[in-house]
């Protein structure tokens, strides 16, 4: 019951390691393995005690007949067993105990015949597992840019920018972050950046091709090639609320920055 518990527990919070092998020699015609190997094999248990088996194969040389050398391999095999359970070793589901006597591919030297082999894995704590990072969840924005056509445009919401300039306003920086993210992300992506204005109905303006030119300069400073972003002036050509505007949240919302998809 202690076996299955522990293997419980195992199966519970752990991984297992691929399968290593341990090899325990006995003298001929005896199924207790030798001094040396009892020393060795004792070593291991000290050193294993979380070890979980899969096979315990024993195997014997080729005197004696075959029926015979078939039942000692077993004979060996069932001593080991008897070995790792005294030392509350745990044993896998399904653990194979087989004895396969001479009928294996044997070695000159007729001692390392005369065997058998113990396949373990040893568990690995699952914290301890590296695992790969989780892809950071896509932004709303980002998904836009994934589904858009060329010649689709999209507005840099909260891309905003202090009256009559082309100083951002704070809560923009985040959004010139996120735009990065995606261009970097997105390497076939080309866009126009295009500046518009507030309050003034002109086709083109200074401060509007200034605010489309300052995001287009903080993309080219991190690292996105001039080859891939443009700007353009649209000054109050294209206002989202009619001009004059009725209050200030519509001359902040004209005085924005949106991008053309030019590639994807």
């Amino acid at each position: 019951m202690k076996h299955l518990y522990t293997l419980f527990l195992l199966t519970l919070f752990t991984f297992v390691q691929a399968q290593q092998k341990h090899t325990i020699y006995f003298d001929l015609d005896i199924d207790e393995p030798n001094t040396s190997s009892v020393n060795s094999f004792d070593t291991w248990l000290q050193q294993n005690k979380d070890a979980i088996v899969f096979k315990v194969y024993g195997y014997a040389d080729t005197t004696g007949s075959v029926p015979y050398n078939k039942n000692l391999s077993l004979r060996r095999a069932n001593a080991i067993v008897s070995r790792l359970k005294q030392n509350n070793i745990a044993f896998a589901e399904g653990v194979e105990i087989k004895g396969f006597g001479e009928q294996f591919e044997k070695d000159s030297d007729q001692a390392k015949n005369r065997k058998v082999e113990v396949y373990y894995g040893l568990p690995v704590v699952e914290a301890d597992v590296v695992k790969p990072e989780p892809e950071p969840k896509k932004t709303v924005f980002a998904q836009k840019v994934e589904k858009s056509k060329v010649g689709d445009k999209l507005r840099l919401e909260n891309l905003n920018f202090y009256g009559g300039s082309a100083h951002f306003l704070p809560e923009s920086i985040p959004v010139l972050e996120e735009l990065l993210a995606v261009m970097k992300s997105n390497p076939n992506l080309k866009i126009e950046i295009q500046g518009h204005i507030c309050c003034e109905k002109k086709v083109t303006h200074p401060v509007s091709s200034d605010r489309a030119k300052a995001v287009y300069s903080y993309l080219n400073n991190n690292g996105i090639s001039h080859s891939r972003i443009s700007y353009k002036d649209y000054g109050a050509t294209s206002p989202i609320y009619s001009i004059p505007e009725k209050n200030e949240k519509e001359r902040v919302t004209n005085r924005r920055v949106e991008i053309k998809i030019i590639a994807n």
